[in-house]
């Protein structure tokens, strides 16, 4: 074969194995930077989500059962006696015995007395409780904020690998038919048919992983959110909005709750203290009687206290178990302030982590589109081989990958950032 023949169908195979190359890198490429905010109709946003997952959690179903016993409670403790007052009656008679007419009918009311400071602390109580089911409610909100941003983000990050794996399998399906085409006609050889079809064969397996990652990634977010909806592309990745970082942080959920369980738990133990005894009880009672038959019946009036004993080591026992309960929330609490600090802090630290690595990251990925266009112009020039073209393109595709990832990676920082300060998901 004459040797100027034999350069010009390498250079013509050269040229068409950049050609579909450079189309594959150019389609991943226009894809990269979209996939991190392409809109999906059918899905629904973060904070619709977390406000659906939020109506099916059993501490949402059971609050206005809670609130109505909070109120209860504090209606109770408002009452004149700590339990309702009982009716009493009796009938003695000898109709049994000697049948002499003897008859006596007692009827009176025994009223349950407070014991003293006894009223004022379970009013106290009340109120602790009924400021407890409200941070005891948003705590539980906070921590299901949490479930639902890991959820969410992990199915983000599926997203951008499906989709970029289903543009590279689109891609590389055009390689393998213009390949094809190319090596029928006799441009080409075999080899690189065989090529391109293996190709396809690692897009099929790289785009079945992916979906396979991305369905179970959306499973596990409608496990907590359930529906039915299904999207049909990947989730907008716009972030939630970010803390101000020079503003004083809210209070955190999960403090407020600890402290207003250490809160009910002192007030119980001051409960528990006065509540040394039973409660007395007042007896007003009438008795009408006679000795005998043909006597006339008499009328007396009663009026008696029961006064109980102390109740001993059943009420140390209370006592003693609700200071206890106190002091556990109290050591909690001191606990759970120095590792939401640390969280706080360790959420900054990462959100200025992921902003730098996104400009580094968009900074390569310019960087690589304008190298891949020196080496295009070269390759087409002839001044720059096939396998080194390959591999800038891989580069520059590489880093457009990395872009877009990073982008969602900011945003999962911006999540947990709020989440570290008690933010709910907006």
């Amino acid at each position: 074969m004459h040797p100027r023949t034999r350069t010009q169908r390498q250079t013509r195979r050269a040229s068409g194995r950049g050609g579909m190359a450079a189309a594959l890198l150019a389609a991943l490429v226009n894809l990269a930077p979209g996939v991190a905010t392409a809109q999906t109709a059918a899905a629904p946003s973060l904070k619709e989500l977390f406000e659906t997952a939020w109506a099916r959690q059993p501490e949402s179903l059971s609050l206005q059962a809670r609130r109505d016993a909070v109120q209860a409670q504090r209606r109770a403790a408002e009452a004149w006696t700590p339990e309702p007052p009982a009716l009493e009656a009796s009938h003695k008679t000898d109709r049994l015995t000697r049948n002499d007419g003897a008859r006596e009918l007692e009827v009176g009311v025994a009223v349950p007395l407070w014991l003293p400071g006894e009223r004022r602390n379970t009013s106290a109580l009340a109120d602790a409780e009924a400021a407890a089911l409200g941070s005891r409610a948003e705590a539980a909100r906070l921590r299901l904020a949490a479930s639902v941003r890991e959820a969410w983000w992990n199915w983000q990050r599926a997203g951008v690998e499906a989709e970029i794996a289903r543009a590279q399998l689109d891609s590389a399906r055009r390689l393998a038919a213009d390949v094809a085409r190319r090596a029928k006609a006799g441009e080409l050889a075999r080899a690189d048919q065989h090529q391109a079809d293996g190709a396809v064969a690692a897009a099929e397996a790289a785009v079945a992983q992916a979906e396979a990652g991305t369905t179970v990634a959306l499973q596990q977010l409608k496990s907590l959110a359930g529906g039915t909806w299904a999207p049909m592309a990947t989730a907008s990745a716009v972030a939630e909005p970010e803390p101000p970082a020079a503003a004083e942080p809210p209070q955190h959920p999960a403090l407020a709750e600890l402290r207003d369980r250490a809160t009910v738990a002192e007030r119980a133990a001051a409960l528990a203290s006065t509540q040394s005894r039973a409660n007395p009880e007042l007896t007003l009672a009438t008795t009408r009687d006679r000795g005998a038959s043909g006597e006339r019946y008499g009328q007396t009036v009663t009026l008696a206290v029961r006064i109980p004993f102390g109740a001993g080591p059943r009420h140390d026992a209370r006592v003693a178990s609700a200071r206890a309960d106190a002091a556990e929330a109290q050591a909690q609490l001191a606990l759970d302030r120095a590792r939401l600090q640390s969280e706080r802090e360790s959420a900054v630290a990462r959100v200025q982590a992921a902003r730098s690595q996104l400009a580094a990251a968009e900074r390569r990925a310019t960087l690589a589109r304008e190298t891949r266009g020196f080496f295009e112009k070269s390759f087409r020039l002839g001044e720059t081989d096939l396998p080194t073209r390959l591999r800038i393109d891989a580069e520059a595709t590489e880093a457009e990958r990395q872009a877009a990832r990073s982008r969602i990676e900011l945003a999962a920082a911006i999540s947990a950032w709020r989440q570290a300060l008690g933010l709910l998901p907006q």
